[in-house]
């Protein structure tokens, strides 16, 4: 079973559906015993960072990712918001600590991207940094669907792929361990989206 979190901040009906199409059975929960027994986990998201984390701490789900990952060794994919939380901390709208399993700072785009339009909208390709499970099958430059205004600035040991953005390079892919992130939208982003899941779904915990 995929645990999707729910906290109330996401992209969850395309996530499920995609799985779906996979033949994955998912279910939406914020029951900390259904998420540790997942086979994987999944946490989307859309909105701000500081309203994300506030919400995850009031359900009491940031120490149960945490035990996900670092105790049951469950794989964890972070989508769009979801990638931004794994960070230690973000920016917008104030000073705000993450959940802590990626190295890094969750900034406004400006900061790697200054004077470029946001939110970073529309279907971009990734140039790959480092090899990654959930690259297999997929060619260099294969295109996905992005929208966000806030990227996340992490050591180049953890990024596995950029997005190039009029000129300058925004983390893309992240990934340490069994916790992985995508900035862009996988379930938004047809074949190749489809084929990034289905590389998560087959990543041996």
């Amino acid at each position: 079973m995929i645990a999707i979190v729910d906290y109330g901040m996401g992209n969850i009906r395309s996530v499920m559906n995609a799985l779906a199409f996979l033949g994955a059975e998912s279910e939406l929960t914020a029951n900390p015993a259904r998420i540790l027994d997942a086979e994987r986990v999944v946490l989307p998201g859309v909105g701000a960072f500081n309203a994300a984390m506030q919400r995850l701490r009031q359900l009491e789900l940031v120490p149960v990712l945490r035990e996900a990952v670092l105790e049951r060794c469950i794989p964890l994919l972070g989508v769009c918001l979801g990638m931004q939380l794994l960070a230690e901390a973000g920016e917008e709208n104030g000073e705000t600590e993450g959940v802590g399993l990626i190295p890094g700072r969750v900034r406004h785009i400006h900061h790697k991207a200054p004077g470029r339009k946001v939110p970073h909208i529309g279907f971009n390709s990734l140039a790959f940094r480092r090899q990654s499970p959930l690259f297999a099958g997929l060619s260099e430059r294969g295109d996905f669907y992005f929208v966000h205004s806030f990227c996340l600035d992490c050591p180049p040991e953890y990024v596995t792929s950029v997005a190039e953005y009029e000129g300058a390079e925004l983390t893309a892919t992240v990934e340490r361990g069994l916790v992985f992130g995508v900035q862009f939208h996988p379930e938004k982003s047809q074949g190749n989206g489809l084929r990034l899941l289905r590389n998560f779904l087959d990543v041996p915990a």
